[in-house]
């Protein structure tokens, strides 16, 4: 694969994860949970791991969660985009790494492990582990975000992978 090619991807898929993080943020939260997303941007993140790698996806995760926190939410949201989305990540590449779980499984763990790193963020942020009660709220939410996010992702990647293979043969 060229050079060139995967750096292109990489841009094309950050450029995509930023405006559909962005997009999500313009639609007004209807859920019981404070400050709860879909996770859109999570879309490309879990389509980039299962098509380019696990390089691929850390790189397009961290710039997008750094870009999208310069560009729209501020430094101090930063810190929980980090904790959550490095969290997530690593799980996802550990549980894909195994093989017993199939994207739709390792997208509701991303999606728990998500909100956990963000309330462990926010536990520190407040001094407090009182917040921690919010958790099981916040797993309920991660799966069935987690879900909804991986049976995209997963007809994404199907529909994708005979072009993906053809612009990116070996990947």
């Amino acid at each position: 694969m060229s050079k060139s090619r995967l750096t292109a991807a990489y841009g094309m898929l950050t450029a995509l994860a930023l405006i559909l993080g962005y997009v999500e943020s313009l639609v007004p939260v209807f859920f019981a949970v404070p400050g709860m997303k879909l996770g859109l941007s999570n879309l490309v993140v879990l389509v980039a791991l299962y098509t380019l790698g696990e390089k691929g996806a850390v790189f397009i995760n961290l710039v997008r969660i750094v870009v999208s926190a310069l560009l729209f939410s501020g430094m101090g949201a930063l810190i929980f985009s980090l904790s959550g989305g490095i969290l997530s990540l690593i799980v996802m590449i550990f549980l894909k790494r195994t093989g017993a779980f199939g994207m739709r499984g390792v997208s509701v763990a991303g999606g728990v492990s998500h909100n956990t790193g963000q309330l462990i963020a926010a536990a520190f942020s407040v001094n407090t582990l009182y917040i921690t009660a919010y958790l099981p709220v916040l797993w309920i939410a991660g799966i069935v975000c987690g879900l909804v996010i991986g049976i995209v992702s997963a007809i994404i990647t199907e529909r994708m992978s005979p072009v993906i293979k053809r612009l990116f043969p070996g990947s």
